[in-house]
């Protein structure tokens, strides 16, 4: 590609991407789904593109996804709004990845680092997580995961299947607004139906964060990973009296107390991808605070049962 060539696509992409947010707010289901159905047979392919389309250009994919599932069905909408959204997410990845990356990398900032170690550290997995939990706008995540190094087929197998459960209940809701409009038969039952599955989806962030938390770690074991030399966080999580006071602290840990976690979540960026050790009194408050980060993106946690409780009963050194 000439030197020309890739600043003139880049502006090109950025006006189209700058018109479509301006009018996004003039689409709606109902004009996506009467243009489809003026199409006829050619509909489907149509819409897939129209999909795909739009993911590069941001337009919101919850519009297109409750106008397939009112125009095809639950199931087949399913599938093709499933196709559509990936056929973008590949052409977006694509773009960031030969031709929008400086950009790409301005939008994000430091954000973009945990993508990249995450991605070095888990490929397809890190992939699975950020689609089932909306660490990042699922537009902006295409163009992200384009900057890094994983290949596109996985990229491309781990969005689709990974982004089936939203697609379904997306589809679902957009089917059951189509047949509250038509007075279908059982729309009752039907819309019971898609509440269920919207709460199994809206259950998935906490589930898939409980898998990312790793084993607990005995007292005994966190001292050898220390007397080892092993490089990683000890994150107490208790207050600061308590950190200071008579049961004291690990020498070399960090103090964030628990209800400011989440306001620090920037302090430890460096350290989503490595090994984190929680501490409290016990283990219940670094066990939400596990629960807290691995909902964040941390991959390698580990709560130390019986915290400092199980410490100084086995009489390890401590600082106050």
């Amino acid at each position: 590609m000439s030197r020309l060539m890739r600043p003139a696509l880049a502006l090109m992409l950025l006006a189209a991407i700058g018109w479509m947010l301006l009018n996004r707010e003039h689409w709606d289901p109902q004009q996506v789904q009467a243009f489809i159905e003026g199409l006829g047979w050619a509909g489907p392919v149509v819409f897939v593109l129209l999909y795909a389309v739009g993911t590069v250009l941001f337009f919101p994919g919850s519009v297109l996804t409750l106008a397939g599932g009112a125009l095809f069905g639950p199931l087949w909408g399913t599938l093709i709004n499933l196709t559509g959204a990936t056929l973008g997410a590949v052409l977006s990845f694509l773009v960031a990845r030969y031709l929008a990356s400086d950009w790409v990398e301005r939008r994000l900032g430091g954000r973009l680092k945990q993508l990249k170690e995450g991605v070095e550290q888990e490929g397809w997995r890190f992939v699975a997580f950020v689609r089932l939990v909306p660490l990042f706008p699922f537009n902006l995540l295409n163009y992200a995961l384009g900057v890094t190094r994983i290949p596109l087929w996985t990229y491309a197998w781990s969005s689709f299947l990974f982004m089936a459960p939203g697609a379904l209940v997306y589809t679902w809701m957009g089917y059951v607004g189509r047949e509250a409009l038509t007075g279908g038969e059982g729309l009752v039952q039907k819309a019971l139906l898609g509440l269920a599955l919207l709460a199994v989806v809206a259950f998935l962030p906490r589930l898939v964060a409980r898998l990312r938390q790793g084993t607990m770690l005995t007292v005994e074991a966190l001292k050898a990973r220390i007397d080892h030399g092993e490089n990683l966080l000890l994150l107490d999580v208790r207050s600061p009296e308590e950190f200071s006071g008579e049961m004291g602290h690990i020498p070399g840990a960090r103090n964030i107390p628990l209800d400011r976690l989440a306001q620090a979540l920037d302090e430890l960026a460096e350290w989503v991808e490595r090994p984190v050790a929680l501490i409290c009194r016990t283990d219940r408050r670094s066990s939400r605070a596990a629960q807290l980060l691995a909902r964040n993106g941390f991959a390698d946690l580990h709560v130390v049962r019986g915290g400092m409780t199980a410490w100084n009963a086995a009489g390890y050194p401590v600082e106050r």
